[in-house]
């Protein structure tokens, strides 16, 4: 399959920028950031990418969402990345809403409808440590009654404190479980933890938190599946996303190189600066190119798509994380400074890196599925 996007995809692509362009330029965050907002994200942005058909990109249709797919997602993600918009969009539009469409119960699956019309925020609560690792949870699910009792810890629990609903992974005697559990059951603890990009996380504390047997997602014990497809979906959006802010850090770094000037000459004229700037510019092409081969994998059902998807997490974080240190040094000591947009790219970047996965995690779990 190309490796471009149809005609569609580019239209869907112009849309979600001109809208974010419009409503969540980088100023966006910073007022959020500046003002030291309560959510951190804002509501009425979330209910246009409802209007928009955004915030439903794979609900499908009969669920009251787009009916899109993982391409299309992934454009969303750029497009995210690109202006640093603090969003609900990987926690509830692609995670939660993955596991949902997968495993979710009809009564559970009315979420759905309500993600797509961005009056829900959900979000997946899984890592329990300072590195993803989703092979170790200790968060526990004993019967009690007609239910469950969990107990457990989480971190890095995207949009957890604006949740309606929190997606809990826990291990039952039986295995692997998912849980929908409403954050304000007793025992439920939520802490907001503002990251060092300014966007949002939490810990999630569970202290004998007693759910009923309907809160279960799907079969106790067979979770693992659901669980997959959605980290696996969530990856290559996060590597869309690497892709957006890498590549509008490099855009912000030409400019700036055809503007500033240094011994009566521009520094964009400087063969050095050239060739970092090309070399910066090929490496993204890759990313980018690696990021919709992911994405279309996903799309096809293709039995490669976790590799794919690891893949793309894996160069897309690197040629971000590339693209923002050249941006930082080739602005010279401003570019650590807040009146530079290029500082905030670098710090959306590191913590990118770091959701679902560094390139570490994918380069190990590639060499364990290729049999090293």
């Amino acid at each position: 399959m190309p490796l471009i996007l149809t005609e569609e995809q580019t239209m869907l692509q112009d849309a979600v920028n001109g809208i974010l362009n419009d409503h969540a330029p980088v100023s966006h965050l910073r007022a959020l950031r500046d003002s030291r907002d309560a959510d951190g994200v804002s509501r009425d942005l979330w209910r246009q990418f409802g209007e928009m058909g955004f915030a439903g990109v794979i609900i499908p249709e009969a669920d009251g969402g787009s009916g899109l797919g993982a391409v299309e997602a992934g454009v969303i993600a750029e497009g995210l990345g690109r202006t640093l918009t603090p969003s609900p969009y990987m926690a509830s539009a692609i995670l939660s809403a993955s596991v949902l469409r997968a495993a979710g119960n009809e009564a559970q699956k009315a979420w759905l409808g309500k993600i797509a019309a961005g009056e829900a925020i959900l979000s997946l609560a899984l890592d329990e440590g300072p590195k993803h690792a989703p092979s170790r949870i200790t968060t526990r699910a004993e019967r009690a009654g007609n239910g469950f009792r969990l107990n457990g810890a989480k971190t890095f629990v995207l949009d957890a404190h604006v949740a309606d609903a929190l997606v809990v992974v826990a291990e039952a005697d039986e295995g692997l479980s998912l849980f929908l559990v409403d954050p304000r059951t007793a025992g439920v603890t939520v802490e907001r933890t503002v990251m060092v990009d300014a966007h949002n996380a939490a810990r999630v504390t569970l202290a004998d938190v007693l759910v009923d047997a309907d809160a279960l997602i799907g079969a106790v014990g067979e979770g693992q599946g659901a669980l997959d497809a959605a980290l696996v979906l969530g990856r290559a959006c996060a590597a869309a996303s690497l892709v957006g802010a890498g590549d509008q850090a490099f855009r912000i770094t030409l400019d700036y190189l055809k503007t500033r000037q240094q011994f009566g000459r521009l520094i964009g004229e400087f063969q050095a600066l050239q060739h970092r700037a090309a070399h910066l510019f090929t490496e993204l092409e890759l990313a980018r190119a690696a990021t919709l081969a992911a994405l279309q994998a996903i799309e096809a059902g293709r039995p490669d798509a976790a590799q794919a998807a690891a893949i793309a997490k894996a160069k897309a974080g690197r040629v971000a994380e590339l693209a923002v240190q050249e941006g930082v040094q080739m602005h010279g000591g401003v570019g650590m400074t807040d009146a530079f947009d290029i500082g905030l790219y670098m710090k959306r970047v590191r913590v990118l890196n770091e959701q679902l996965g560094d390139a570490h995690f994918h380069a190990e779990y590639l060499a364990r599925t290729g049999g090293y």
